[in-house]
């Protein structure tokens, strides 16, 4: 398994990888496939290149993109954990975690002391995930941009020395 770091020529490994996961678990990104499937190329070459906004690394087993996973800083100077999916057959296998451990050491080496995410406490398998890798709820929520119906709470986990 490799995890790396996309760029531009990743570009429709990326693609393919987000609409899988827009598919398989439309209520929890901020995005909906539908949106997203209508990026233009040089849009999906823009995100994988990183060149204006979050960073993006894949999961790679076998030639394949199993996973993925994005880390970036928001208008308010958090280092934010965004856009995680693993793919069905590889849940479970630890994909995740390295996937996790890469935003954890990207948003430490550039010196930030906390990784935030957002995620619906009803979803219970991803809520539990997280708690086990050290995050941890605050009281923090906004409605899913996608779904404005359905209310998110912020995670923290802080860097550990």
């Amino acid at each position: 398994m490799e995890i790396r770091l996309t760029d531009e020529k990743d570009w429709m490994l990326l693609k393919q990888v987000r609409l899988a996961a827009l598919l398989d678990t439309p209520t929890a990104f901020g995005v909906s496939y539908q949106t997203a499937a209508h990026y233009s190329d040089e849009q999906w070459k823009e995100r994988a290149s990183s060149a204006a906004g979050p960073q993006f690394w894949l999961a790679i087993k076998e030639g394949k993109p199993v996973g993925m996973i994005g880390g970036g800083v928001s208008q308010t100077n958090r280092y934010n954990l965004i856009g995680m999916w693993v793919e069905p057959a590889a849940r479970g296998s630890g994909v995740a975690t390295e996937l996790v451990e890469a935003v954890k050491s990207r948003a430490k080496e550039n010196g930030h002391a906390c990784v935030f995410l957002d995620v619906s406490p009803d979803n219970a398998r991803a809520s539990s995930f997280y708690l086990k890798q050290g995050f941890s709820f605050i009281d923090e929520w906004e409605p899913l941009v996608s779904h404005p119906h359905i209310m998110v709470q912020t995670m923290l986990w802080a860097v550990q020395d």
